[in-house]
């Protein structure tokens, strides 16, 4: 409760708890203080050392996803970059950095709201379709209660257990088929490699929520088959021509379901977007390592790097063909005299041309010297990848989960209360947390009253004693105690 409280008011990690006041936050767990810094890192390793984070996470999702009946699940990669020294890690792409920086990879499962379930880490470089078949798919199947019944699933053949939703990164109609074929499982992303235009004539006007909002758009619809499984494609008519392709084998969403639920996929990326801006989550928490499991197979990092000096000393090579080139036609249309000028040119560029080749060949019989992929265990020491122990790291982020959870349906209680809701609900939540407040204690009548301070507005007042009525009404008790939990704004 104590980290849910500290990352709620913003305090990041626990070395900030040096300026806060041990006092005032102990008052709210009924307590003289709170831990200091030190102490609450004891505590965090004791609890980290049950290695119970992911049997934790398993749990809330099926909690939440039955609650919600979702059968819809976004799924993105997040990496978490890593600049220290001790671990050596596998380089990813940072596409918010336009690098490729070594790290840990993170595969998230969301909600349409871009609320989270759970997440997986890779080991070192896995792509989204590896972890699609390997982990994300068997962990949904496994962990989250499915919301259709094995007789529904088998009365209806065209009903899938649920829909996976991605981004182009997880294109593949061989993954699409064995996805339905085994575990009827749908899947919903952007189609690639599309170089046809549809008529615009076939397109027609449809109305979809988007990001809370209701949008008009020109939505086409056609049956295609890839890998010999029947595919819906829908295309997006943009006002300046442009396509955008989405497929989906999903048989039974409608047309503007296929789009509602694609273009939603941003609500996944403002959450990686608030979390790293409010929570910090992208710190690393920890610093032990783990080995890795010595049969795993890689990419060879020698292989690798011998294949990026080939593909620089080739441009090389390019560019003097071109330059080559353009003397000799210079040459052939100047005059006799400047020949001999011409033609020393020629040889010096020549002869750099003839030493890259040279270069090129020697690079080429050193590459095949190294496998293209190799076992861990067979990597040189001074390279052989490893990774950060996750257990901390995954312990707090289910912390994170739960707050950011918290503050949305916070949020999405006062919205219809308050103006600009959708552009600023969260920022009054915020400010809600933040605010000073009297603790009540009333033995006789058993009720804990919790009096708020004004906010700096009287519609931000509004909003919150309309809160405050909502969370009457539920009758939560103090954990541990028999009080009653009252909220009221104080006059």
């Amino acid at each position: 409760m104590l980290m849910a409280f500290l990352y709620l008011g913003r305090i990041k990690n626990p070395e900030q708890l040096k300026k806060t006041c041990p006092g005032e936050f102990g008052k709210l767990f009924g307590l003289d203080r709170i831990p200091e810094t030190k102490c609450l890192r004891v505590k965090l390793k004791a609890i980290c050392n049950q290695k119970k984070s992911k049997e934790w996470n398993a749990d809330l999702a099926n909690k939440w996803a039955s609650k919600e009946g979702s059968e819809f699940y976004y799924i993105d990669g997040h990496v978490q970059v890593y600049s220290g020294h001790n671990a050596s890690l596998g380089k990813k792409h940072v596409a918010r950095q336009k690098l490729c920086l070594p790290g840990m990879q993170e595969f998230w499962v969301n909600n349409k709201e871009g609320l989270p379930y759970f997440y997986v880490t890779g080991e070192v470089n896995e792509k989204l379709q590896e972890m699609l078949l390997n982990h994300i798919i068997p962990k949904l199947l496994t962990d989250i209660q499915v919301k259709y019944s094995e007789t529904e699933l088998l009365e209806d053949t065209d009903l899938a257990v649920f829909t996976t939703v991605f981004d182009r990164e997880g294109y593949s109609p061989v993954l699409f088929e064995k996805l339905w074929n085994e575990f009827r499982v749908a899947v919903l992303t952007y189609n690639k490699n599309v170089k046809d235009s549809w008529e615009e004539s076939e397109f027609s006007e449809y109305t979809i929520l988007s990001d809370g909002k209701e949008e008009t758009m020109l939505l086409a619809e056609r049956q295609i088959i890839k890998n010999n499984i029947k595919i819906k494609e829908v295309r997006k008519l943009s006002e300046d021509g442009h396509q955008t392709s989405i497929i989906t084998t999903n048989k039974k969403i409608s047309t503007e379901d296929i789009a509602t639920y694609m273009f939603s996929r941003w609500s996944q990326e403002n959450y990686f977007k608030y979390m790293r801006k409010e929570y910090d989550f992208d710190r690393v928490l920890q610093y032990s390592l783990e080995a890795i499991d010595g049969n795993f197979i890689v990419l060879n990092p020698e292989y690798s790097n011998l294949s990026h000096y080939i593909k620089k000393v080739r441009e090389k090579i390019n560019r003097r063909k071109a330059v080559l080139h353009d003397l000799e036609n210079k040459n052939i249309n100047e005059s006799m005299e400047n020949t001999g000028m011409q033609m020393k040119r020629q040889a010096k560029v020549q002869e750099e041309l003839d030493y890259l080749l040279k270069n090129e060949e020697e690079l080429l019989i050193q590459r095949k010297k190294h496998p293209y992929r190799i076992k861990i265990k067979d990597m040189p020491e001074d390279i052989k990848y490893n990774k950060l122990n996750q257990e901390s790291k995954h312990f707090q982020n289910i912390l994170k989960m739960i707050c950011y959870r918290a503050e949305i349906n916070c949020a999405n209680i006062i919205s219809e209360y308050y103006k600009r809701s959708e552009e600023e609900k969260m920022e009054l939540v915020k400010s809600i947390i933040k605010s000073h407040g009297d603790i009540l204690l009333d033995e006789t009548n058993e009720s804990l009253t919790i009096s708020i301070y004004s906010q700096s507005n009287p519609r931000m007042n509004y909003a919150l004693e309309k809160l405050c009525v909502v969370l009457n009404e539920a009758e939560h008790i103090y954990p541990g105690t028999n009080l009653k939990l009252i909220y009221k704004l104080a006059k």
